[in-house]
């Protein structure tokens, strides 16, 4: 049964209403990805705190002891997520998770996030497996400005460029949204804003998105590196314009972490991957398309 918006806002700290009081445990088991975004820079190390990042890649099979590990330290923990480091539905493994979490702890919550390129095929698993909040980053709804914040996507095993990989990706991405939205699963929408790119795209996407059955909206400031490294971070003002462009249109969420593919605990209050995951790295390893 679909929750409502006001249940999700006391449970999930990604909603609002209980942003220092519900937990949540991210479950590093996605490890490939099948776009190449120009400012991703995927890793496994313990030292940056940022979407993309894990200290391991564990197995469906080891999620639940995972998270009996994280109740004991965060009772309070309300949302089982899956955030990459890869892309949830670029391999079984999310799929594999939640059957196992849905019978050991259907008390949870269950939370993917995804690129979305597959969204639209796969979005008929996605609801039978009884998902509650899907996240889909939507950088874009126009394939010229797609093409120069992501290099490639790798479409059933071709890799494709440019504004025809771009227009591929973004075709899947709304029809996806429309679909699953449409079947009763919340959907908030992640965009990373890029100053000179797509800042003045923002209202574009959100009316794109609100129009498609998304109810949430949260904009995420660029991290430059890989080969947006050059670009600037966005202002607070750019932010702020961001954030007003879209609220003309959708809801929009202000609380953004930027957690780990591995976060444990209450975001922004508590953090205990490491602990959980009894992770000992200091390396910095890149993490490879495909």
């Amino acid at each position: 049964m679909a929750k409502t918006y006001e249940e999700l806002e006391k449970n999930h700290p990604c909603f609002g209403g209980c942003k220092f009081n519900a937990g949540r445990i991210h479950l590093p088991v996605s490890p490939g990805c099948n776009i190449a975004c120009r400012f991703c820079d995927r890793t496994i190390n313990d030292v940056e705190q940022r979407p993309g990042v894990t200290s391991k890649i564990i197995t469906p099979d080891e999620a639940n002891t995972f998270i009996d590990k994280a109740l004991e330290f965060v009772p309070n923990i309300k949302v089982a997520g899956i955030a990459g480091p890869g892309d949830t539905l670029a391999t079984d493994y999310a799929f594999e998770t939640f059957k196992k979490i849905g019978e050991s702890h259907p008390e949870l919550l269950k939370c993917m996030s995804t690129n979305g390129l597959l969204l639209y095929e796969r979005a008929d698993e996605l609801i039978e497996i009884g998902i509650d909040t899907l996240t889909v980053t939507v950088n874009a709804v126009d394939p010229a400005i797609e093409a120069k914040l992501n290099e490639y996507v790798i479409w059933h095993g071709e890799k494709i460029y440019g504004e025809e990989g771009a227009k591929i990706l973004i075709e899947n991405q709304l029809k996806g949204i429309k679909k699953v939205a449409d079947a009763g699963v919340t959907v908030k929408i992640n965009t990373v804003l890029v100053p000179g790119i797509n800042d003045e795209h923002i209202a574009t996407i959100a009316k794109t998105v609100r129009e498609l059955g998304a109810i949430i909206y949260n904009i995420i400031p660029l991290i430059p590196q890989h080969q947006l490294k050059d670009i600037p971070k966005p202002t607070c003002e750019q932010i702020e314009k961001a954030r007003s462009d879209a609220e003309q249109y959708i809801k929009v969420f202000r609380h953004c972490a930027h957690c780990r593919a591995d976060a444990v605990g209450v975001p922004g209050v508590s953090e205990y991957s490491k602990l959980v995951y009894q992770s000992r790295l200091n390396v910095r390893n890149t993490f490879s398309h495909g």
